[in-house]
Formats: C-alpha cells, sequence, structure tokens
C-alpha cells in the first residue's frame, strides 16, 4: 500500500519540480528590448517599428549572447533575423541600394580590445525582408622589411604603402624582430576586419559606405595606422571606390 502511494507523489514532485526549473529558465531566457526605431522601412509612407531584443549573459550584464532584429511592420506582420552576440545594438537607417527606400545598418561591437562589431545590412522594401550583405574586407599583403620599415600591398588595387617604423626600434629589438636593424625572421603586419562602417554621401550624390580597418605591426595594440575604403551598391553588389591607407600619429 505504501509503495502503490510513494510511486504517484513522486511523479508528481518531480512533474512540478520539472514545471518550476523550466519556468525560471524561461524567466531567464526572456530577451530585453535594447534598441528601437519607428521609420518606413518598407516604402509605402507608413511607419514600421522595428526593434532590437537582446539576451544578457548573465543578469545585470552588459554583454548579450543573443541578439535578434524584429520590425513590426504597417501590413500587420512581423518580420525577425537572428544577430550576433556582443554589447549595445544599434541601426543606421539610409538608403544605400538606392531604391527610394531606407535600410538598416546594423552594427553590434564585439567588446573585444581591437574595437571590433558585427556588421548587418537589411532592406524590407515591399514587405519582404532581404540582406543586402556588406562589402567584404580588403586584401592586403604585408611584411616587415629591414631598416624598421614594413610594406603593405592592396590586392584589390594594386597600391602599394611603405611605414617607416623607426621610433619603434627599441621596442622592436627589445622583442627580438629585429638584430642590428635585420628583421630575424619574416613576419606579416595584422590587418583587422572593420572597425567602422558607416553611410557616406558620395560625389554622385548617392550614399555608400566607408569602411575602416586598422592596421598593427608587432601586436595588436602596436597600432600602425588603418586603411579606409570607400563602397557603392551597383547592380546587387558592393563596388569599390577608393582607397587610402592612413598612418597613425605618434
Amino acid at each position: 500500500m505504501r509503495k502503490e502511494v510513494m510511486i504517484p507523489l513522486a511523479a508528481v514532485f518531480f512533474f512540478s519540480l520539472s514545471a518550476i526549473t523550466a519556468a525560471f529558465a524561461n524567466e531567464n531566457d526572456k530577451m530585453n528590448t535594447v534598441f528601437e526605431a519607428e521609420q518606413d522601412v518598407s516604402g509605402d509612407g507608413k511607419p514600421d517599428y522595428i526593434y532590437i531584443n537582446g539576451l544578457p549573459y548573465d543578469e545585470g550584464a552588459g554583454f548579450l549572447k543573443e541578439t535578434k532584429l524584429e520590425i513590426q511592420a504597417s501590413n500587420g506582420k512581423t518580420y525577425t533575423k537572428e544577430l550576433a552576440a556582443g554589447y549595445e545594438p544599434s541601426i543606421v537607417f539610409e538608403d544605400l541600394n538606392h531604391d527610394d527606400v531606407k535600410d538598416m545598418l546594423i552594427m553590434i561591437p564585439t567588446g573585444g580590445s581591437g574595437g571590433l562589431s558585427h556588421y548587418f545590412l537589411y532592406t524590407l522594401k515591399d514587405f519582404d525582408l532581404k540582406d543586402l550583405g556588406i562589402p567584404e574586407g580588403l586584401i592586403a599583403s604585408s611584411q616587415f622589411l629591414d631598416d624598421y620599415k614594413a610594406k603593405l600591398e592592396i590586392q584589390d588595387t594594386g597600391q602599394t604603402f611603405e611605414f617607416d617604423l623607426k621610433e619603434r626600434k627599441k621596442e622592436y629589438d627589445r622583442l627580438g624582430l629585429y638584430q642590428n636593424g635585420k628583421i630575424n625572421e619574416p613576419l606579416e603586419l595584422m590587418i583587422d576586419a572593420y572597425g567602422s562602417l558607416k553611410p557616406i554621401l558620395l560625389e554622385n550624390g548617392q550614399y555608400g559606405l566607408r569602411a575602416v580597418q586598422g592596421i598593427s605591426g608587432a601586436y595588436h595594440a602596436d597600432g600602425i595606422g588603418y586603411i579606409e575604403s570607400t563602397w557603392l551598391y551597383e547592380e546587387g553588389k558592393w563596388v569599390l571606390q577608393d582607397v587610402k591607407v592612413m598612418k597613425n600619429l605618434k
């Protein structure tokens, strides 16, 4: 008799415990709205409501382990896209594909030492949510040279740039990169992914994107300069317009 009673009671206990655990987990996994805006992104002249919702890594944490784009459109439908982990997402609204409807350029900083971010670009024209993509990072080859110099070649354009790094002689000698002005072994520079990607009004009156990629030397904090590239969206793809290489001022 005792066994017949205990088994159902145990089942009820564990079922209740599972339900409480699940409810607690669902409460903890609830996404919060971390960005919101009102903007016509569908092109019908009516406002759409755009949100980025994020799931904190832990209670009170600034880092969001999940983020999601949510658009409550004027046609009564909701559109969503999974994004990426990071901090403080934001959206810039600009017509980057030149169809007279503003697109959504999303930035989500990674929080790393390099100041990098995740970028996404979406359009909802005619209530069709599409990923426009962003320009791919420039392909570059580089190397340290003798006499405390370095060379960088932008393969997309064939441009070559040289850096004079003599002011870093003491540090590079300490690290063993050079000996008597000669490079000890072949070593490349470090080229970052995009640290900045922003809309810019070009000379033709259309909006494009200006991208910035950092250049580092012996280690990531050894900033040497940066690559600035300008892009225009044409016939469904990003076309490179201009490249500049800037040196960090000491």
